[in-house]
């Protein structure tokens, strides 16, 4: 700080005489130097233009000036000099005086050359105004930009309506109204001071200047700022805290005649308007009362969607992953994708008969997948657009995860051949939360894709809803400022502004590899959809819009009188896209099938039939040879890299795992490892994501050692398994569920030869992400044809922990399981349990053995398809000394069971057995415990059920026959309407043909899934366990 203590203390003023009395006191200078120099001996008396905001500007000049003196005016750079070298301010620079008495001739001339200085008040007071007010417009130009085409719009800045042009907005000060001295010379604006206006060093604006009055060096300076920032495009950047960045956009806006197009540019923007324009046309004449949510009123979307792809592809991008809602979905399909028009077009034909499995979903939600030639740069790009339901936002995650799983695949570390582009309503882009989550993911280590390109379709309406009944901030894009995200609003109605800002965006994204957004500022012609009256809820509004002309038209009748086409052009280009259209039409009428397969937005080349089914219908043994598994055991146990100091209980916790594979058994943790390390040595990548996974919500995993003497040194055991292993990626995430789970499921998308797992902090917190498993996970592949592997762990039990913290909510889970709890399945079927995994919509599991989890892990990958598996995994048996699996039980030729039976003296003596008691996870260890204690062993079977669905019919039915004299009771510790019991209760009565009732120990139904006292809790466990071994407990019912 002391540049500006000295500087401060040497800009006081000075009189004449002042000046001629400090010369005169002065010994004679020494040799001038330009170095600094500390002065605590100016006067006490303040400069006048050194103020409270004007030091901070002095002592910017300053600091340029000790860089490059020819980087300020010549008037500062003298009066730096000046001072730096011990010359009191305000004289002119002269050589050493003598300072004798005799000398006074000298001293009046001196006195004459301070008299005569240029006034610095003056100057510096012209320069900060005239730098005020290119400031300005550079924050708040946008506000007065004309954005709106219906030009109805009236957006409240800081509690003021801006309607039309005010410059008294931008010019609060009167600067152009004020005594500028005519004198100010041009470069005094034109500086390479960090607030220049960019403009201002150009030759173009010298000339302009040049051919004005005397004034006109500043009054230009508002008329060149109007066309940069107030024109159709309206430009938020100021606030990012990056200056290069702030440079790098001020040269693309700033620069007089930077947005020009050539004729052929022109003549291809109007062509992809045509087809934008005559696509929607043409749905509406042949299914005028079907709803489709068209793009009118914003056709300009996809001259705009293809100059972002055509520029990323000029700049090396050849994968583009788009998401979008449902409005202009089918233009984009037709127009971007370039999916065939007559598989759209039949999607119209109520008749089409379905081929794939599932339910479908409607044309207007399909995505797609396509790999053609680029016209523009004649490059190959890939374009994939992602299926969405009608959840608006719901899809920006899923397209962040599969945009970073590609990049990941081919090794494209900064996003330099894969990026995304989600497209946005406004309302959405507001209101919705995801959006918000999804922004604060694009700059995390393991979640960036290096920039995403945002297109907001801002139709300034929702569906019923003004804005400004919709949002609190002026502009639906504001969630982008948290990230430094710049901000390009866009008068839709303009289309070769909307080009420019598009063509600026994917070069921004090229450049710096952030975010961006495109605010394309339209309007929707018709309702909601084609079906919806407007005019019951925005008459004014759709008034104003009956009136407007397309934007087509528009640009046509702008073309024609540039002499860039003629109307017989325009026309013929308009008959050769309709003739298209028809021709397409034709042909649809010819399909009789619909394949949703043709619709799939993420094909897994190779992995199926070339119809699309598995390649076998059988899994290997998931097991493994010993010495593999005992060198997994050792590197985990151990510290594989040198000089790497661990936390002294990491140490122990390692010495555990040590002793562990010595005795050949494994705990939770253990078994996790092995199946992990086990599929990364068979080139499998695993990638685990969510709250705290690194070290574990419950301090079990700790896959991830830190150094304790070295800042963010780091290392990952996993990762030091094997020569050539595959990469394992674990990372702990925002606190996000609905985005980060939304992201992984994505991810998953890309590939499946690979396992990616979400766990939750604790399993309740799904529910925060509720959107996504209802959406996506249960009915993804129902809807889209579309398979899924993503494994998600749900940390599940009741141990006193509360409401929030112990039950994961396995009901809901269950009950959108897709099997039918009153049919028996064909249980001598060739491959019953592959057939029954195959055919359901997910898997469920309640693992109560390590050893079991391990194997669910493995058969996840080792299956011939993929579904999403849902596990709910223990907390208090991560430590539980009987929570053990000995390696025996994972060596080769073992599997995943489904159901572990009752192995204990009630099994050598079925026809002694009492009750056979079902249950599954963590309760069993509370039972075999309480047998014990009650020496019931030989009257009390347990089967634990380990995968609940699909339903394990067969296995159960052998239970229930080997005990033909015990009652059936299923045991859970969740509450009676949660938890388990309403799903196997109807099934485990379908398995035994109804012969038997199927009787209830556990907790009563509840609002809540727990109690929060700890003795209630203990009150409640043990008035279970009562009933579950009362033989005499269900007779009363009987």
């Amino acid at each position: 700080m002391f540049h500006l203590r000295t500087c401060a203390a040497k800009l006081r003023p000075l009189t004449a005489s002042q000046t001629v009395k400090t010369l005169s006191q002065n010994k004679p200078a020494a040799i001038r130097t330009f170095q600094q120099i500390r002065c605590y001996s100016a006067p006490v008396a303040a400069e006048p233009f050194l103020s409270g905001t004007s030091s901070n500007y002095v002592e910017e000049m300053y600091c340029a000036w000790l860089e490059n003196p020819k980087s300020v005016h010549k008037s500062w750079d003298i009066f730096f000099r000046n001072t730096n070298a011990g010359a009191p301010p305000g004289t002119a620079y002269q050589s050493p005086l003598s300072l004798s008495r005799s000398s006074l001739a000298t001293m009046a001339h001196a006195q004459s050359l301070v008299e005569a200085q240029p006034n610095v008040d003056k100057l510096v007071e012209d320069h900060l105004a005239v730098q005020s007010l290119i400031r300005a417009y550079q924050v708040r130009g946008h506000h007065i930009a004309k954005l709106d085409p219906l030009g109805i719009s009236c957006v409240n800045f800081d509690d003021a309506p801006i309607r039309g042009h005010h410059v008294a907005q931008l010019d609060p000060l009167g600067i152009l109204d004020a005594d500028l001295d005519s004198s100010v010379p041009a470069d005094i604006i034109s500086s390479t001071d960090k607030l220049a206006f960019h403009i201002l060093h150009n030759t173009a604006f010298r000339k302009a200047a040049d051919q004005a009055r005397k004034a006109a060096v500043v009054m230009a300076v508002p008329f060149w700022n109007m066309m940069a920032y107030c024109q159709h495009i309206g430009v938020e950047f100021m606030f990012i805290n990056d200056l290069e960045q702030c440079q790098w956009i001020r040269q693309k806006f700033e620069t007089p005649g930077i947005m020009q197009f050539t004729n052929e540019e022109k003549r291809t923007l109007l062509a992809r308007l045509v087809r934008s324009t005559r696509f929607e046309e043409f749905l509406q004449r042949k299914w005028s009362s079907e709803k489709r949510f068209g793009l009118e009123g914003c056709e300009v979307m996809i001259p705009a969607l293809k100059t972002i792809i055509d520029k990323s592809s000029e700049n090396g991008i050849d994968y583009v992953i788009m998401g979008m809602p449902h409005r202009g979905r089918l233009n984009v399909l037709a127009n971007v994708i370039r999916k065939e028009l007559e598989q759209i077009f039949c999607q119209f034909d109520s008749k089409l008969e379905a081929a794939d499995e599932g339910s479908g979903d409607m044309k207007y939600h399909l995505g797609m997948y396509h790999r053609r030639i680029n016209r523009v740069t004649d490059r190959n790009i890939t374009l994939s657009l992602v299926a969405n339901p009608s959840h608006l936002e719901a899809a920006d995650p899923v397209v962040m995860g599969k945009t970073k799983a590609e990049q990941f695949y081919c090794g494209d570390t900064e996003g330099k051949k894969v990026m995304s582009i989600l497209l946005h309503g406004d309302a959405a882009f507001a209101g919705q939360g995801i959006v918000y989550e999804t922004f604060h993911l694009s700059d995390l280590p393991s979640y960036t894709t290096h920039g995403t390109v945002h297109v907001v379709v801002n139709n300034q309406i929702g569906f019923t809803t003004d804005p400004r009944m919709a949002r609190s901030s002026p502009y639906p894009t504001d969630v982008a400022r948290v990230v430094n995200a710049p901000i390009f609003h866009v008068n839709s109605d303009d289309p070769e502004a909307v080009m420019y800002v598009c063509k600026v965006a994917a070069e921004w994204r090229s450049t710096f590899h952030k975010d961006v957004v495109v605010d394309l500022v339209c309007y929707r012609r018709n309702g909601h959809n084609e079906m919806d009256e407007p005019m019951f809820t925005q008459p004014l509004m759709y008034k104003q819009i009956r009136k407007q002309k397309p934007v087509l038209q528009k640009y046509a009748e702008l073309l024609v009188s540039q002499g860039v086409v003629n109307q017989p052009e325009y026309e013929e280009e308009i008959s050769k896209y309709d003739k298209i259209c028809e021709e397409a039409f034709t042909r649809s009428k010819d399909e009789k099938i619909l394949h949703i397969k043709h619709w799939l937005d993420s094909p897994w080349p190779g992995f199926f039939t070339l119809d699309g089914q598995p390649r076998s219908m059988s899994c290997p043994s998931t097991g493994l040879e010993e010495d593999v598994l005992a060198h997994i055991g050792n590197v985990a146990s151990s510290v594989p890299v040198e000089n790497f100091t661990i936390h002294g209980g990491l140490s122990r916790i390692l010495k555990t795992r040590k002793e562990l594979v010595t005795n050949r058994t494994v705990d939770w943790a253990l078994a996790e490892y092995m199946a992990f390390g086990s599929l990364l040595k068979e080139g499998i990548h695993v990638r685990l994501s969510g709250q705290d996974v690194e070290r574990g919500t419950f301090s079990h995993r700790h896959h991830v050692l830190h150094d304790q003497n070295v800042d963010k040194r780091t290392c990952i055991p996993m990762n030091h398994l094997w020569p050539n292993q595959a990469p394992y990626t674990v990372c702990n995430s925002s606190l996000s569920e609905y985005g980060v789970l939304g992201f992984e499921l994505g991810f998953a998308m890309a590939s499946p030869n690979a396992l990616v797992l979400w766990e939750a902090q604790f399993g309740d917190f799904n529910n925060m992400a509720q959107c996504i498993i209802d959406q996506f996970i249960c009915p993804g592949q129902a809807k889209w044809v579309r398979q899924n592997g993503i494994v998600l762990l749900l940390p599940h039990g009741m141990e006193g922990m509360g409401p929030e913290h112990s039950s994961a909510r396995p009901e809901r889970f269950l009950q959108m399981c897709n099997d039918d709890p009153d049919v028996l399945p064909d249980l001598q079927e060739e491959n019953f349990d592959i057939n029954q995994l195959y055919d359901c919509n997910w898997i469920v599991v309640n693992c109560s053995t390590p050893g079991n989890f391990f194997h669910v892990l493995r058969r996840q990958i080792l299956l011939p398809f993929r579904k999403p598996l849902i596990v709910f995994t223990p907390k208090s048996l991560l430590r539980h000394p009987e929570a053990r699996t000995s390696f025996d039980e994972m060596l080769p030729g073992t599997h995943f069971q489904r159901v572990i039976p009752e192995d204990g003296p009630a099994a050598q003596n079925p026809n002694n057995v009492k009750r056979l008691l079902f249950c599954t996870g963590k309760v069993y260890y509370d039972l075999t415990r309480e047998r014990k204690a009650r020496d019931m062993a030989e009257q009390v079977a347990i089967t634990r059920i380990e995968q609940l669905s699909p339903f394990p019919f067969d296995l159960l039915l052998k239970e229930a026959q080997k005990y033909p004299n015990a009652e059936l009771a299923w045991c859970q510790e969740e509450h009676k309407n949660q938890g388990y019991y309403d799903y196997v209760k109807p099934r485990l009565r379908t398995t035994i043909d109804r012969a038997k009732p199927v009787w209830y120990a556990g907790r009563d139904p509840a609002a809540a899934p727990a109690t929060g006292n700890k003795k209630t809790h203990l009150t409640e466990l043990q008035r279970f366990l009562d009933t579950a071994f009362d033989l005499d407990a269900f007779k009363k019912f009987s």
